[in-house]
């Protein structure tokens, strides 16, 4: 199998790509407790600046073959319905984008899987304006959540033996 274990999740975006999706987030990033850190880590970065609130999730999650992460990969995708392929992301790269309101707060947040062996990339990029109550553009949010995703994906096969 090409990876052995997860990489560490919050050097896998660059800061400069942090700093553009999450303003005023620590760049270093938090990384999420794991109950087992070698196949799965993941790091988190949100901020609020102002009244613009952003989340960004990147996670690494790594398994025993490349048929058994393309299998997760293709149920995970039927879960996340009415989204669509990403070109050239990994083996496979997938995008969805979806708005939800809670108490007339809109939040938009986007998912983009991607398979790169046996290994898969789950990236969450979430908005929200909390003066306008409204959401940030479809657009930004997926282009947003796939841009950490490429980065993502590069940053795991350049480290990959």
């Amino acid at each position: 199998k090409t990876y052995d274990a997860a990489p560490a999740p919050c050097t896998g975006v660059p800061v400069a790509t942090v700093k553009s999706l999450v303003p005023g987030a620590k760049t270093a990033g938090k990384e999420i407790p794991s109950t087992d850190s070698k196949l799965r880590r993941t790091c988190s970065w949100n901020a609020l600046k102002g009244y613009d609130y952003r989340w960004l999730d990147v996670s690494y999650e790594v398994t025993a073959s490349d048929d058994a992460a393309e299998k997760e990969y293709q149920q995970r995708v039927a879960e996340k319905s009415g989204g669509g392929a990403v070109p050239g992301l990994g083996d496979g790269g997938y995008s969805v984008v979806n708005l939800n309101t809670e108490d007339k707060q809109q939040t938009r947040e986007g998912v983009v899987l991607a398979r790169a062996a046996n290994a898969l990339v789950v990236v969450t990029y979430s908005g929200s304006d909390f003066e306008s109550k409204k959401a940030p553009e479809t657009s930004e949010i997926n282009k947003g959540a796939i841009k950490a995703a490429k980065d993502a994906v590069a940053s795991l096969r350049s480290g990959a033996k």
